[in-house]
Protein backbone atom coordinates (compact mmCIF):
# COMPACT_ATOMS: atom_id res chain seq x y z
CA UNK A 1 0.00 0.00 0.00
CA UNK A 2 2.84 2.61 0.71
CA UNK A 3 4.11 2.17 -2.87
CA UNK A 4 0.76 3.30 -4.35
CA UNK A 5 0.97 7.03 -4.37
CA UNK A 6 4.47 6.90 -5.60
CA UNK A 7 3.22 4.47 -8.42
CA UNK A 8 -0.32 6.46 -9.36
CA UNK A 9 2.06 9.59 -9.93
CA UNK A 10 4.54 7.39 -11.93
CA UNK A 11 2.06 5.81 -14.11
CA UNK A 12 0.05 8.85 -14.56
CA UNK A 13 3.00 11.42 -15.25
CA UNK A 14 4.11 9.58 -18.99
CA UNK A 15 2.68 11.00 -21.77
CA UNK A 16 2.79 7.26 -22.99
CA UNK A 17 0.94 6.14 -20.14
CA UNK A 18 -1.42 8.84 -20.88
CA UNK A 19 -1.82 7.60 -24.44
CA UNK A 20 -2.71 4.36 -23.44
CA UNK A 21 -5.33 4.82 -21.04
CA UNK A 22 -7.17 7.13 -23.62
CA UNK A 23 -6.90 3.59 -25.94
CA UNK A 24 -8.34 1.79 -23.52
CA UNK A 25 -10.92 4.15 -22.65
CA UNK A 26 -12.11 4.43 -26.04
CA UNK A 27 -11.94 0.60 -26.69
CA UNK A 28 -14.09 0.38 -23.40
CA UNK A 29 -16.61 2.99 -25.08
CA UNK A 30 -16.73 1.36 -28.26
CA UNK A 31 -17.47 -1.99 -26.20
CA UNK A 32 -19.96 -0.19 -24.48
CA UNK A 33 -22.12 1.11 -27.16
CA UNK A 34 -21.98 -2.60 -28.91
CA UNK A 35 -23.59 -3.96 -26.01
CA UNK A 36 -26.09 -1.03 -25.96
CA UNK A 37 -26.91 -1.57 -29.56
CA UNK A 38 -27.17 -5.49 -29.01
CA UNK A 39 -29.37 -5.15 -26.12
CA UNK A 40 -32.11 -2.84 -27.91
CA UNK A 41 -31.82 -5.57 -30.95
CA UNK A 42 -32.55 -8.28 -28.63
CA UNK A 43 -35.98 -6.77 -27.87
CA UNK A 44 -37.36 -5.93 -31.31
CA UNK A 45 -36.58 -9.80 -31.79
CA UNK A 46 -38.25 -10.82 -29.05
CA UNK A 47 -40.86 -8.47 -30.02
CA UNK A 48 -40.98 -10.45 -33.52
CA UNK A 49 -41.57 -13.52 -31.63
CA UNK A 50 -44.50 -12.50 -29.61
CA UNK A 51 -42.51 -12.05 -26.35
CA UNK A 52 -41.87 -9.10 -23.87
CA UNK A 53 -38.70 -8.35 -21.19
CA UNK A 54 -37.30 -5.58 -19.18
CA UNK A 55 -34.09 -3.81 -20.26
CA UNK A 56 -32.29 -4.95 -17.48
CA UNK A 57 -33.14 -8.50 -18.95
CA UNK A 58 -31.89 -7.57 -22.37
CA UNK A 59 -28.21 -6.32 -20.82
CA UNK A 60 -28.22 -9.52 -19.20
CA UNK A 61 -28.96 -11.96 -22.32
CA UNK A 62 -26.26 -9.21 -24.32
CA UNK A 63 -23.54 -10.13 -21.72
CA UNK A 64 -24.09 -13.64 -20.98
CA UNK A 65 -24.22 -14.43 -24.62
CA UNK A 66 -20.93 -12.16 -25.39
CA UNK A 67 -18.89 -13.75 -22.33
CA UNK A 68 -20.13 -17.44 -24.01
CA UNK A 69 -21.78 -18.38 -20.08
CA UNK A 70 -24.64 -19.61 -21.55
CA UNK A 71 -27.07 -19.62 -18.58
CA UNK A 72 -29.95 -20.78 -21.50
CA UNK A 73 -33.19 -19.10 -19.24
CA UNK A 74 -33.41 -16.83 -22.12
CA UNK A 75 -32.94 -17.72 -25.76
CA UNK A 76 -34.79 -17.16 -29.41
CA UNK A 77 -36.95 -19.95 -30.46
CA UNK A 78 -36.68 -18.53 -34.61
CA UNK A 79 -33.92 -18.29 -37.12
CA UNK A 80 -33.70 -14.54 -36.85
CA UNK A 81 -32.95 -14.51 -33.10
CA UNK A 82 -30.88 -17.75 -33.17
CA UNK A 83 -28.70 -16.06 -35.92
CA UNK A 84 -28.45 -13.24 -33.85
CA UNK A 85 -26.93 -15.17 -30.97
CA UNK A 86 -24.48 -16.15 -33.30
CA UNK A 87 -23.61 -12.94 -34.15
CA UNK A 88 -23.41 -11.72 -30.46
CA UNK A 89 -21.51 -14.48 -29.19
CA UNK A 90 -19.01 -14.46 -32.13
CA UNK A 91 -18.29 -10.62 -31.36
CA UNK A 92 -18.05 -11.35 -27.67
CA UNK A 93 -15.49 -14.20 -27.93
CA UNK A 94 -13.38 -11.17 -30.18
CA UNK A 95 -14.23 -8.41 -28.26
CA UNK A 96 -13.91 -9.83 -24.55
CA UNK A 97 -12.10 -13.37 -24.74
CA UNK A 98 -9.20 -11.96 -27.46
CA UNK A 99 -9.35 -8.19 -27.86
CA UNK A 100 -9.97 -6.88 -23.97
CA UNK A 101 -7.40 -9.06 -22.47
CA UNK A 102 -4.83 -8.00 -24.92
CA UNK A 103 -5.83 -4.07 -24.46
CA UNK A 104 -6.09 -4.53 -20.64
CA UNK A 105 -2.54 -5.97 -20.39
CA UNK A 106 -0.66 -3.72 -23.10
CA UNK A 107 -2.27 -0.48 -22.19
CA UNK A 108 -2.58 -1.07 -18.44
CA UNK A 109 -1.30 -3.72 -16.68
CA UNK A 110 1.81 -3.63 -17.97
CA UNK A 111 2.62 -0.05 -17.80
CA UNK A 112 1.39 -0.24 -14.06
CA UNK A 113 3.83 -2.90 -12.99
CA UNK A 114 6.70 -1.12 -14.85
CA UNK A 115 5.51 2.22 -12.53
CA UNK A 116 5.91 0.00 -9.82
CA UNK A 117 8.64 -1.47 -10.26
CA UNK A 118 9.85 2.21 -10.97
CA UNK A 119 9.00 2.81 -7.53
CA UNK A 120 11.02 0.49 -6.23
CA UNK A 121 13.95 0.99 -8.04
CA UNK A 122 14.35 4.35 -8.96
CA UNK A 123 16.63 5.87 -11.49
CA UNK A 124 16.62 9.07 -9.67
CA UNK A 125 16.91 9.89 -5.51
CA UNK A 126 14.09 12.84 -4.37
CA UNK A 127 15.20 16.29 -4.58
CA UNK A 128 15.70 16.90 -1.06
CA UNK A 129 18.21 13.83 -0.60
CA UNK A 130 21.15 15.25 0.88
CA UNK A 131 24.10 13.49 3.24
CA UNK A 132 23.56 10.07 1.80
CA UNK A 133 25.98 7.52 0.63
CA UNK A 134 26.46 6.20 -2.67
CA UNK A 135 27.29 2.42 -3.10
CA UNK A 136 28.51 1.65 -6.63
CA UNK A 137 28.82 -2.23 -6.05
CA UNK A 138 27.34 -4.91 -4.44
CA UNK A 139 29.19 -7.20 -2.54
CA UNK A 140 30.36 -8.17 0.93
CA UNK A 141 32.33 -4.84 1.65
CA UNK A 142 29.30 -2.79 0.50
CA UNK A 143 27.02 -5.20 2.10
CA UNK A 144 28.28 -5.14 5.60
CA UNK A 145 28.72 -1.80 4.94
CA UNK A 146 24.60 -1.10 3.99
CA UNK A 147 23.97 -2.82 7.48
CA UNK A 148 26.14 -0.69 9.67
CA UNK A 149 24.56 2.68 7.89
CA UNK A 150 21.11 0.80 8.82
CA UNK A 151 22.17 0.52 12.15
CA UNK A 152 23.21 4.63 12.54
CA UNK A 153 20.36 5.60 10.68
CA UNK A 154 22.86 6.91 7.89
CA UNK A 155 20.82 7.38 4.36
CA UNK A 156 22.26 5.52 1.42
CA UNK A 157 21.96 4.28 -2.26
CA UNK A 158 23.04 1.46 -4.17
CA UNK A 159 23.45 2.16 -7.80
CA UNK A 160 22.63 -1.27 -9.36
CA UNK A 161 22.80 -1.85 -13.40
CA UNK A 162 19.98 -4.59 -13.65
CA UNK A 163 16.28 -3.72 -12.85
CA UNK A 164 15.52 -7.40 -12.38
CA UNK A 165 18.84 -7.64 -9.72
CA UNK A 166 17.62 -4.30 -8.43
CA UNK A 167 14.31 -5.42 -7.34
CA UNK A 168 15.53 -8.42 -6.32
CA UNK A 169 18.15 -6.47 -3.58
CA UNK A 170 14.95 -3.63 -3.04
CA UNK A 171 13.01 -7.27 -1.72
CA UNK A 172 15.29 -8.15 0.65
CA UNK A 173 15.33 -4.46 2.19
CA UNK A 174 18.12 -2.79 0.93
CA UNK A 175 17.48 0.89 -1.08
CA UNK A 176 18.81 0.38 -4.87
CA UNK A 177 18.36 3.28 -7.82
CA UNK A 178 19.15 1.81 -11.37
CA UNK A 179 21.90 3.60 -13.47
CA UNK A 180 24.82 2.78 -14.84
CA UNK A 181 28.21 3.81 -12.36
CA UNK A 182 30.19 4.78 -15.25
CA UNK A 183 27.25 6.81 -17.27
CA UNK A 184 27.50 11.05 -15.53
CA UNK A 185 23.93 11.42 -16.15
CA UNK A 186 23.04 8.93 -13.33
CA UNK A 187 25.43 10.84 -10.98
CA UNK A 188 23.31 13.53 -11.61
CA UNK A 189 20.08 11.88 -10.78
CA UNK A 190 21.65 10.68 -7.67
CA UNK A 191 22.31 13.94 -6.36
CA UNK A 192 25.90 13.91 -6.14
CA UNK A 193 25.77 17.79 -5.64
CA UNK A 194 24.50 16.96 -2.20
CA UNK A 195 25.98 12.79 -0.94
CA UNK A 196 28.40 12.90 1.76
CA UNK A 197 30.18 9.57 0.38
CA UNK A 198 30.61 8.08 -2.74
CA UNK A 199 32.35 3.96 -2.07
CA UNK A 200 33.93 2.19 -5.31
CA UNK A 201 34.43 -1.73 -4.37
CA UNK A 202 34.46 -2.80 -8.21
CA UNK A 203 37.99 -3.84 -9.55
CA UNK A 204 40.74 -1.44 -10.24
CA UNK A 205 39.49 -0.67 -13.94
CA UNK A 206 35.89 0.16 -12.89
CA UNK A 207 36.68 2.24 -9.70
CA UNK A 208 39.36 4.28 -11.87
CA UNK A 209 36.21 5.33 -14.00
CA UNK A 210 33.90 5.88 -11.62
CA UNK A 211 36.66 7.83 -9.88
CA UNK A 212 36.89 10.23 -13.12
CA UNK A 213 33.10 9.90 -13.76
CA UNK A 214 32.10 11.32 -10.16
CA UNK A 215 35.27 14.07 -10.39
CA UNK A 216 33.41 15.43 -13.85
CA UNK A 217 30.24 16.67 -11.25
CA UNK A 218 31.87 17.24 -8.16
CA UNK A 219 35.35 17.83 -6.72
CA UNK A 220 34.40 17.81 -3.26
CA UNK A 221 32.39 14.62 -2.57
CA UNK A 222 34.91 12.39 -0.87
CA UNK A 223 35.65 9.17 -2.53
CA UNK A 224 36.63 6.08 -1.03
CA UNK A 225 37.66 3.30 -2.99
CA UNK A 226 39.27 -0.46 -2.68
CA UNK A 227 42.74 -1.90 -4.17
CA UNK A 228 43.48 -5.25 -5.82
CA UNK A 229 46.54 -4.50 -6.74
CA UNK A 230 49.64 -1.97 -4.40
CA UNK A 231 50.02 -0.86 -8.52
CA UNK A 232 46.30 0.38 -8.73
CA UNK A 233 46.93 2.82 -5.43
CA UNK A 234 48.80 5.92 -7.07
CA UNK A 235 46.70 5.52 -10.62
CA UNK A 236 43.01 6.05 -8.52
CA UNK A 237 44.69 8.44 -5.82
CA UNK A 238 45.34 10.63 -9.57
CA UNK A 239 41.68 9.45 -10.37
CA UNK A 240 40.58 11.68 -7.58
CA UNK A 241 39.41 8.86 -4.62
CA UNK A 242 40.39 10.52 -1.27
CA UNK A 243 41.13 7.50 0.27
CA UNK A 244 42.55 3.94 -1.30
CA UNK A 245 42.27 1.07 1.16
CA UNK A 246 44.60 -2.14 0.32
CA UNK A 247 41.93 -4.34 2.27
CA UNK A 248 43.59 -7.20 1.29
CA UNK A 249 47.36 -6.02 2.50
CA UNK A 250 45.71 -4.27 6.00
CA UNK A 251 43.93 -7.77 6.47
CA UNK A 252 47.07 -9.88 6.04
CA UNK A 253 48.82 -7.43 8.42
CA UNK A 254 46.56 -7.56 11.02
CA UNK A 255 46.19 -11.22 10.65
CA UNK A 256 50.31 -11.23 11.35
CA UNK A 257 50.03 -9.33 14.20
CA UNK A 258 47.71 -11.42 15.95
CA UNK A 259 50.30 -14.16 15.69
CA UNK A 260 51.66 -15.68 18.25
CA UNK A 261 54.86 -15.71 16.85
CA UNK A 262 54.50 -12.38 16.00
CA UNK A 263 55.01 -9.38 18.38
CA UNK A 264 51.69 -9.97 19.83
CA UNK A 265 51.61 -6.68 21.33
CA UNK A 266 48.22 -4.95 22.33
CA UNK A 267 46.51 -3.79 19.08
CA UNK A 268 44.79 -0.35 19.36
CA UNK A 269 41.18 -0.42 17.97
CA UNK A 270 40.05 3.23 19.41
CA UNK A 271 41.38 6.21 20.30
CA UNK A 272 39.24 9.02 22.31
CA UNK A 273 41.03 11.88 23.29
CA UNK A 274 43.94 10.44 25.48
CA UNK A 275 41.95 7.05 26.10
CA UNK A 276 42.91 4.24 24.06
CA UNK A 277 40.97 0.67 23.65
CA UNK A 278 43.14 -1.90 22.73
CA UNK A 279 42.87 -5.64 22.05
CA UNK A 280 45.82 -8.39 23.65
CA UNK A 281 45.86 -12.19 23.42
CA UNK A 282 46.40 -13.91 26.36
CA UNK A 283 48.07 -17.11 25.12
CA UNK A 284 51.35 -17.39 26.39
CA UNK A 285 51.67 -14.96 29.13
CA UNK A 286 51.28 -15.73 32.84
CA UNK A 287 48.00 -14.07 32.87
CA UNK A 288 46.32 -17.82 31.40
CA UNK A 289 44.52 -19.28 33.90
CA UNK A 290 44.34 -16.13 36.51
CA UNK A 291 41.11 -14.31 37.76
CA UNK A 292 40.91 -10.85 36.82
CA UNK A 293 40.95 -9.75 39.95
CA UNK A 294 44.18 -12.09 40.93
CA UNK A 295 46.06 -10.42 37.55
CA UNK A 296 45.72 -7.13 39.20
CA UNK A 297 46.40 -5.38 35.78
CA UNK A 298 44.68 -2.39 36.82
CA UNK A 299 46.64 -1.80 40.24
CA UNK A 300 50.42 -2.56 39.03
CA UNK A 301 49.96 -1.62 35.25
CA UNK A 302 46.82 0.78 35.40
CA UNK A 303 45.38 -0.78 32.57
CA UNK A 304 41.50 -1.84 33.07
CA UNK A 305 40.17 -4.92 31.22
CA UNK A 306 36.71 -3.79 30.05
CA UNK A 307 35.83 -6.73 27.99
CA UNK A 308 36.86 -10.60 27.11
CA UNK A 309 36.63 -11.89 23.64
CA UNK A 310 36.82 -15.57 23.45
CA UNK A 311 36.10 -17.64 19.82
CA UNK A 312 33.87 -15.24 18.97
CA UNK A 313 31.73 -13.94 21.81
CA UNK A 314 32.08 -10.75 23.46
CA UNK A 315 31.81 -11.13 27.89
CA UNK A 316 31.54 -8.06 30.46
CA UNK A 317 34.70 -9.80 32.82
CA UNK A 318 33.93 -10.08 36.28
CA UNK A 319 36.33 -9.63 38.92
CA UNK A 320 36.12 -13.30 39.02
CA UNK A 321 36.14 -13.92 34.99
CA UNK A 322 38.64 -16.85 34.42
CA UNK A 323 41.40 -15.43 31.57
CA UNK A 324 41.59 -18.54 29.31
CA UNK A 325 44.40 -19.58 27.00
CA UNK A 326 42.11 -18.59 24.09
CA UNK A 327 41.11 -15.66 25.60
CA UNK A 328 41.57 -12.03 23.79
CA UNK A 329 41.27 -8.82 26.42
CA UNK A 330 39.59 -5.71 25.56
CA UNK A 331 41.75 -2.63 27.53
CA UNK A 332 40.95 0.90 28.64
CA UNK A 333 44.21 2.61 29.35
CA UNK A 334 46.34 5.76 28.54
CA UNK A 335 48.94 5.38 26.23
CA UNK A 336 51.65 5.26 28.82
CA UNK A 337 50.11 2.25 30.28
CA UNK A 338 49.36 0.67 27.32
CA UNK A 339 52.83 0.70 26.58
CA UNK A 340 53.76 -0.80 30.07
CA UNK A 341 51.56 -3.58 29.58
CA UNK A 342 53.61 -4.36 25.96
CA UNK A 343 57.04 -4.22 27.68
CA UNK A 344 55.76 -6.50 30.20
CA UNK A 345 53.92 -9.05 28.27
CA UNK A 346 54.82 -9.12 24.58
CA UNK A 347 58.18 -10.31 25.73
CA UNK A 348 57.05 -13.75 26.59
CA UNK A 349 55.47 -14.42 23.04
CA UNK A 350 58.38 -13.72 21.29
CA UNK A 351 60.68 -15.64 24.08
CA UNK A 352 58.06 -18.85 24.15
CA UNK A 353 58.13 -18.93 19.91
CA UNK A 354 61.49 -18.06 18.64
CA UNK A 355 62.61 -20.21 15.41
CA UNK A 356 59.67 -22.61 15.41
CA UNK A 357 57.98 -21.72 11.83
CA UNK A 358 54.64 -20.53 11.76
CA UNK A 359 52.62 -21.88 8.68
CA UNK A 360 50.60 -19.59 6.00
CA UNK A 361 47.97 -21.68 4.01
CA UNK A 362 47.56 -19.87 0.59
CA UNK A 363 49.91 -17.49 -0.89
CA UNK A 364 47.86 -15.25 -2.37
CA UNK A 365 47.46 -11.30 -1.33
CA UNK A 366 46.68 -11.76 1.94
CA UNK A 367 49.37 -14.87 2.62
CA UNK A 368 51.88 -12.81 0.97
CA UNK A 369 51.19 -9.94 2.94
CA UNK A 370 51.23 -12.05 6.27
CA UNK A 371 54.36 -13.58 4.93
CA UNK A 372 55.84 -9.82 4.15
CA UNK A 373 55.04 -8.37 7.58
CA UNK A 374 56.80 -11.69 9.51
CA UNK A 375 60.16 -11.07 7.26
CA UNK A 376 60.05 -7.69 8.54
CA UNK A 377 59.84 -8.72 12.29
CA UNK A 378 62.53 -11.48 11.04
CA UNK A 379 60.19 -14.40 12.21
CA UNK A 380 60.45 -17.67 9.60
CA UNK A 381 57.24 -19.01 8.13
CA UNK A 382 56.27 -21.58 5.49
CA UNK A 383 53.84 -20.70 2.84
CA UNK A 384 51.74 -23.95 1.32
CA UNK A 385 49.75 -23.30 -1.67
CA UNK A 386 48.71 -25.55 -4.66
CA UNK A 387 49.57 -22.79 -7.76
CA UNK A 388 53.51 -23.40 -9.13
CA UNK A 389 52.92 -19.89 -10.54
CA UNK A 390 53.12 -18.28 -6.79
CA UNK A 391 56.35 -19.61 -5.85
CA UNK A 392 58.51 -16.53 -5.01
CA UNK A 393 61.34 -17.95 -2.61
CA UNK A 394 61.45 -21.61 -2.51
CA UNK A 395 62.97 -22.13 0.50
CA UNK A 396 60.01 -20.40 2.00
CA UNK A 397 57.43 -22.41 -0.06
CA UNK A 398 55.79 -25.90 -0.18
CA UNK A 399 54.03 -26.88 -2.92
CA UNK A 400 50.44 -28.57 -2.80
CA UNK A 401 47.38 -28.92 -1.08
CA UNK A 402 46.88 -28.21 3.14
CA UNK A 403 45.03 -31.13 3.51
CA UNK A 404 47.64 -33.48 2.72
CA UNK A 405 49.42 -34.58 6.10
CA UNK A 406 52.42 -35.29 3.76
CA UNK A 407 52.76 -31.81 2.89
CA UNK A 408 51.66 -30.31 6.57
CA UNK A 409 54.75 -32.37 8.21
CA UNK A 410 57.26 -31.01 5.09
CA UNK A 411 56.25 -27.35 6.04
CA UNK A 412 56.83 -28.34 9.86
CA UNK A 413 53.24 -29.23 11.53
CA UNK A 414 54.62 -31.05 14.12
CA UNK A 415 56.37 -27.65 15.75
CA UNK A 416 54.72 -24.90 14.23
CA UNK A 417 53.18 -22.45 17.12
CA UNK A 418 50.57 -20.77 14.84
CA UNK A 419 48.48 -21.94 11.10
CA UNK A 420 47.06 -18.99 9.55
CA UNK A 421 44.59 -20.00 6.75
CA UNK A 422 44.09 -17.11 4.12
CA UNK A 423 42.70 -18.71 1.61
CA UNK A 424 39.69 -16.96 -0.43
CA UNK A 425 37.29 -20.18 0.19
CA UNK A 426 35.13 -20.09 3.60
CA UNK A 427 34.76 -23.54 2.92
CA UNK A 428 38.54 -24.76 2.57
CA UNK A 429 39.21 -22.12 6.14
CA UNK A 430 36.55 -23.86 7.67
CA UNK A 431 37.52 -27.49 6.61
CA UNK A 432 41.49 -27.19 7.55
CA UNK A 433 40.21 -25.22 10.62
CA UNK A 434 39.02 -28.75 11.66
CA UNK A 435 41.50 -30.53 10.41
CA UNK A 436 44.72 -29.14 11.96
CA UNK A 437 42.63 -28.29 15.25
CA UNK A 438 42.32 -32.42 15.64
CA UNK A 439 46.13 -32.47 14.47
CA UNK A 440 47.39 -29.68 16.94
CA UNK A 441 44.90 -28.62 19.89
CA UNK A 442 47.34 -26.43 21.13
CA UNK A 443 48.25 -24.76 18.50
CA UNK A 444 47.05 -21.42 17.91
CA UNK A 445 44.69 -21.04 14.57
CA UNK A 446 43.99 -17.57 13.23
CA UNK A 447 42.07 -17.30 9.98
CA UNK A 448 40.39 -15.22 7.32
CA UNK A 449 36.61 -15.11 6.89
CA UNK A 450 35.04 -14.09 3.28
CA UNK A 451 31.71 -13.47 4.43
CA UNK A 452 30.36 -12.23 7.99
CA UNK A 453 28.22 -15.34 8.16
CA UNK A 454 31.06 -17.77 8.25
CA UNK A 455 32.62 -16.34 11.11
CA UNK A 456 30.67 -17.91 13.67
CA UNK A 457 31.32 -21.62 12.06
CA UNK A 458 35.20 -20.70 11.73
CA UNK A 459 35.30 -19.86 15.52
CA UNK A 460 32.59 -23.30 16.27
CA UNK A 461 35.72 -25.22 13.96
CA UNK A 462 38.08 -23.93 16.68
CA UNK A 463 40.02 -21.46 15.06
CA UNK A 464 41.09 -18.71 17.67
CA UNK A 465 40.48 -15.82 16.04
CA UNK A 466 39.11 -14.61 13.03
CA UNK A 467 39.12 -11.51 10.93
CA UNK A 468 36.29 -10.76 8.10
CA UNK A 469 37.19 -9.13 4.97
CA UNK A 470 33.81 -7.77 4.30
CA UNK A 471 33.80 -6.21 8.10
CA UNK A 472 37.19 -4.76 7.79
CA UNK A 473 36.27 -2.96 4.91
CA UNK A 474 32.82 -1.88 6.02
CA UNK A 475 34.09 -0.31 9.29
CA UNK A 476 37.50 1.14 7.50
CA UNK A 477 34.46 2.76 5.34
CA UNK A 478 32.37 3.93 7.68
CA UNK A 479 35.05 5.42 10.16
CA UNK A 480 36.09 7.22 7.32
CA UNK A 481 32.88 8.38 6.88
CA UNK A 482 32.61 9.80 10.56
CA UNK A 483 36.05 11.00 10.19
CA UNK A 484 37.63 8.32 12.55
CA UNK A 485 41.11 6.34 12.85
CA UNK A 486 39.10 3.67 14.83
CA UNK A 487 39.50 -0.18 13.14
CA UNK A 488 38.35 -3.45 13.74
CA UNK A 489 40.73 -6.11 14.69
CA UNK A 490 39.02 -8.44 16.17
CA UNK A 491 35.85 -9.94 14.34
CA UNK A 492 32.29 -8.72 14.97
CA UNK A 493 34.21 -6.16 18.20
CA UNK A 494 32.94 -2.86 17.88
CA UNK A 495 34.29 0.26 19.78
CA UNK A 496 31.66 3.90 19.23
CA UNK A 497 31.22 7.52 20.71
CA UNK A 498 28.04 9.48 20.31
CA UNK A 499 26.06 12.05 21.98
CA UNK A 500 24.09 10.84 25.15
CA UNK A 501 20.90 10.15 23.66
CA UNK A 502 17.67 11.90 25.12
CA UNK A 503 17.26 8.34 26.52
CA UNK A 504 19.92 8.50 29.14
CA UNK A 505 20.29 12.00 30.35
CA UNK A 506 19.73 12.52 33.62
CA UNK A 507 20.24 9.30 34.68
CA UNK A 508 22.63 7.27 36.43
CA UNK A 509 24.60 4.41 34.57
CA UNK A 510 23.87 1.76 37.14
CA UNK A 511 19.87 2.91 36.84
CA UNK A 512 20.22 2.64 32.72
CA UNK A 513 21.03 -0.76 33.08
CA UNK A 514 22.92 -0.54 29.78
CA UNK A 515 25.14 -3.23 30.30
CA UNK A 516 21.77 -5.67 30.88
CA UNK A 517 20.15 -4.37 27.92
CA UNK A 518 22.71 -4.20 25.31
CA UNK A 519 26.00 -6.44 26.09
CA UNK A 520 27.45 -2.54 25.71
CA UNK A 521 29.90 -1.23 28.71
CA UNK A 522 30.53 2.45 28.96
CA UNK A 523 34.37 3.04 29.11
CA UNK A 524 34.34 6.77 29.46
CA UNK A 525 32.28 10.01 29.51
CA UNK A 526 33.49 13.28 28.09
CA UNK A 527 31.56 16.44 29.68
CA UNK A 528 32.31 20.10 29.45
CA UNK A 529 35.93 18.99 28.17
CA UNK A 530 36.71 16.54 30.58
CA UNK A 531 37.25 13.31 30.03
CA UNK A 532 36.40 10.23 32.96
CA UNK A 533 38.03 7.02 31.77
CA UNK A 534 35.75 4.11 33.40
CA UNK A 535 33.41 6.53 34.84
CA UNK A 536 31.44 6.28 38.30
CA UNK A 537 28.11 4.76 37.81
CA UNK A 538 26.58 6.62 40.28
CA UNK A 539 26.99 10.01 38.27
CA UNK A 540 24.32 11.15 35.85
CA UNK A 541 24.93 12.01 32.40
CA UNK A 542 24.76 15.50 31.08
CA UNK A 543 22.67 16.71 28.26
CA UNK A 544 26.18 17.56 25.85
CA UNK A 545 27.77 14.74 27.27
CA UNK A 546 29.90 11.70 25.13
CA UNK A 547 30.03 8.71 25.84
CA UNK A 548 32.49 5.89 24.66
CA UNK A 549 30.84 2.11 24.52
CA UNK A 550 32.41 -1.15 23.82
CA UNK A 551 30.68 -4.31 22.75
CA UNK A 552 29.54 -7.07 20.59
CA UNK A 553 28.32 -6.20 16.42
CA UNK A 554 24.67 -7.51 18.05
CA UNK A 555 25.58 -5.45 21.26
CA UNK A 556 25.86 -1.86 19.22
CA UNK A 557 22.85 -2.85 17.11
CA UNK A 558 20.69 -3.26 20.29
CA UNK A 559 22.04 -0.14 21.71
CA UNK A 560 20.96 2.01 19.03
CA UNK A 561 17.63 -0.24 19.04
CA UNK A 562 17.00 0.33 22.68
CA UNK A 563 18.52 3.95 23.32
CA UNK A 564 18.62 5.35 20.13
CA UNK A 565 21.48 7.21 18.55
Amino acid sequence: MKYYPSVLSSFFSGQTQKRNIRLLLKFLLVLACLVCVYSVVFHFLMAAEGREFSWITGFYWTLVVMTTLGFGDVTFTQDPGRAFSILVLLSGVIFLLILFPFTFIKFFFSPWMEAESRSRAPRSLPPETRDHVLLTCYEPVSTALIDKLTDHRRDYALIVGDLQQALTLHDQGIRVAVGNVDDPETYRKMRIERASLVVAASTDEMNTNIAFTVRELNERVPIVATANSPYSVNILEMAGCSRVLQLYEILGRSLAGWTMAGDCRANVIGQFDELIVAEAPALGTPLVGKTLAESKLRETIGVNAVGIWERGRFEIPTPETVIQRTSILVLAATERNLSAFDDVYSFYHLYRQAGDPVIIVGGGRVGNAVAERFKEKEISCQIIDKNPRRLQEEQHFVLGDAADLRILKKAGIEKAPAALLTTHDDAMNIYLTKYLRSLRPEMQILSRANLERNVSTLHRAGADFVMSYASLGANAIFNFLEKEDTLMLAEGLNIFHLKAPPSLVGKALSQARIREETQCTVVAIKADGQLMINPDPKVPLRENAEIVLIGSREGEKKFLRVFGP
